[in-house]
């Protein structure tokens, strides 16, 4: 008698296109970066090299009655502004051009660190490349290719082109002295003091006593002390000010 074959396994999935790229600090820390798509790199290069058109411009008019002085002048400004315009901004600036910091972009290295000038210099360098054989060709394939959004340059200099995190202000909490909960809050408990405590001074004194009340019970406090009750938990869980 034939023993019943079991179905065929199917193969695992591909996990989902992920925008996060997670690199570890040379201190042990979970460092997660959030790499830019090929659309948005190319709107910033092209605010960028507008930038570079404008000053050009300007530069070649003001050159104009110099002479054969100034279309001397003129070349070397042209490989100048050319080939040092994006590595000055890069290195000077935390990985950020006029076109990048417009975006919110800027380029660190896989590690996260900031960009120096040896990697910005060869990611530059090496747009030629990117830039076969017509219109950014390699540059654009190798960004849709690669799962960071890589392009040539990127990937030859070890860089990469994330979003600028903007960092997190500390909520602005009502005066009170911090105090334990009388209960142990779960973590929806905790965002729960905490928004009531933030968002206090946009509500009129009968919400906020309503929302207080609703939120004692479950601590257990005394609903006539529940607004003081409340601030001083939400100063106790934000901790002391740095």
């Amino acid at each position: 008698m034939l023993e019943p074959t079991a179905p065929p396994r199917k193969a695992p999935l591909a996990p989902p296109l992920d925008t996060r790229h997670q690199v570890e600090t040379p201190e042990g820390i979970d460092l997660p970066l959030r790499p830019a798509g090929l659309m948005v790199r190319a709107v910033a290069f092209a605010i960028d090299l507008g930038i570079r058109g404008f000053i050009l411009g300007v530069l070649f008019i003001a050159l104009a009655f110099l002479g054969r002085l100034g279309m001397g002048l003129g070349s070397l400004l042209l490989f100048a502004i050319s080939w040092w315009y994006m590595v000055l901004f890069e290195v000077l600036r935390q990985g950020r051009s006029p076109g990048k910091q417009w975006l919110g972009l800027r380029v660190v290295h896989d590690d996260g660190t900031p960009i120096g000038w040896s990697a910005s210099l060869l990611r530059n360098l090496l747009r030629f490349v990117d830039l076969l054989p017509f219109g950014y060709f390699l540059g654009a394939l190798s960004c849709l290719q690669h799962p960071t959004f890589k392009r040539l340059g990127d990937i030859a200099a070890g860089t990469l082109v994330v979003y600028s995190e903007r960092p997190l202000n500390r909520p602005q909490l009502p005066d009170a002295e911090p105090r334990r909960s009388p209960v142990v809050l779960t973590l929806s408990e905790q965002r729960a003091v905490l928004g009531f405590a933030e968002r206090q001074a946009q509500l009129s004194p009968a919400r906020v006593n309503e929302l207080a009340t609703l939120l004692a019970q479950p601590l257990h406090i005394c609903a006539s002390e529940a607004v003081v009750e409340l601030n001083g938990i939400a100063r106790g869980l934000l901790g002391p000010s740095p």
